[in-house]
């Protein structure tokens, strides 16, 4: 894998088998500590408004459990950052959220939503909390994200993976690589997540400056068919490769 770079897997789908039974199992909490023993180097979950998959306890204990960082995806709503700030994690991800979506549709509009994001962002750094968000590679999405104090800022690839044809994947890698090298001179941190599998994460995962890639649906997706530990470890495989 790239020198420094890291990847965190996101355990949200193994809650979501779980809620669509209401069992208690399979447990987002046993699978995180299989991914660390896989070599993950990050726990992410998604605790959304509606709860679809990712519950409040979950994130109870694995703040009491992971060994590796915590990255807490939320809403920039004030019950989400009561929520953090009871819980701290390590990192907490601000990201776009519509009941109606299934799941994540892109980036968040931080030049449009400034006024509301401040606070939260204040108030999350203030718990000492690392604040990334969750935006498009767009240069004004940027700009306004360090304005507002960002530590770190993950890339929404959702338009590089979903591309039909090479030319199209490749205008978005470059709008990739382009918010890459800006994020990095205004002295953020930089990551990338949305959509990435085995086959298309070696070009984001080279990109200059890239510390770290947030992966769920495909490793959940694999780990169907050869075990959770494996499909951790084929998709560090695949990020060494590039």
């Amino acid at each position: 894998m790239p020198s420094g770079l890291q990847l965190g897997v996101n355990v949200d789908h193994v809650a979501t088998i779980r809620q669509a039974r209401g069992t208690r199992y399979p447990d987002p909490v046993l699978a995180a500590a299989l991914t660390e023993l896989a070599g993950a180097d990050q726990i992410t979950v998604h605790l959304r408004e509606d709860r679809r998959h990712i519950q409040d306890r979950d994130v109870t204990i694995l703040r009491q459990t992971v060994q590796v960082p915590l990255n807490l995806e939320m809403a920039a709503t004030a019950e989400m950052v009561r929520i953090a700030v009871r819980e701290r994690p390590d990192t907490v991800t601000l990201v776009p959220e519509k009941r109606e979506e299934r799941t994540t549709e892109g980036g968040l509009d931080v030049v449009g939503q400034t006024a509301s994001l401040r606070p939260v962002i204040a108030a999350l750094r203030e718990a000492g909390i690392v604040v990334s968000l969750f935006i498009d590679p767009d240069p004004a999405q940027v700009a306004r994200s360090a304005e507002l104090g960002a530590h770190t800022v993950e890339l929404h690839t959702g338009d590089y993976c979903e591309a039909k044809t090479a030319l199209l994947r490749e205008k978005h890698l470059e709008d990739l690589r382009a918010a890459c090298e800006q994020a990095y001179s205004l002295s953020m941190r930089v990551a990338a997540g949305h959509g990435l599998d085995y086959k298309n994460v070696a070009d984001v995962a080279r990109l200059p400056h890239m510390a770290e890639l947030n992966i769920g649906h495909a490793i959940v997706a694999r780990a169907i068919f050869v075990g959770l530990e494996r499909a951790v470890r084929e998709m560090i495989d695949a990020m060494r490769a590039a």
